[in-house]
């Protein structure tokens, strides 16, 4: 799936996102790519930063979700971040390497979903962490 077709799943607008290849999507599992651009906001002397790592595990969350509610006809939600736990960052990736983000879901109450999210840059593991994502599925005017 082409960048611009992600972007009619995920909230986000340029400059800050920060996928660009949606590669599965079911209700347990979202998996994207990203090539790291030389000049997007979120890189820093030549690296990705700490919380462009964490928004793309966040946009990947998204556009799993997304997508898996476009396929049955519903309007994706918009979500919001609410907690974040256990964040490891092994190494931030440099511009021209492309990192592969794997989102799991792991529990769901109510609006609030529990997911682990992996980043790994050739084949190695560099970032992880569990996100608490509220999810508004409904207008708040509604």
């Amino acid at each position: 799936m082409k960048t611009e077709d992600i972007l009619s799943f995920i909230p986000q607008r340029e400059p800050f996102v920060l996928i660009d290849k949606l590669l599965q999507a079911t209700e347990m599992i979202s998996i994207t790519s990203f090539q790291i651009p030389e000049n997007h906001v979120l890189v820093e002397n030549g690296l990705l930063t700490e919380s462009g790592l964490v928004e793309n595990m966040a946009q990947t969350a998204a556009a799993g979700t997304g997508f898996t509610f476009h396929q049955k006809g519903i309007a994706p939600p918009v979500g919001f971040i609410g907690a974040l736990k256990n964040l490891t960052i092994v190494e931030r990736p440099p511009i021209g390497s492309i990192i592969q983000t794997e989102v799991k879901f792991l529990n769901q109450v109510l609006n609030a979903h529990l997911v682990e999210a992996t980043i790994q840059l050739n084949q190695k593991i560099i970032a992880t962490c569990e996100l608490k994502i509220f999810l508004q599925t409904e207008s708040p005017n509604s």
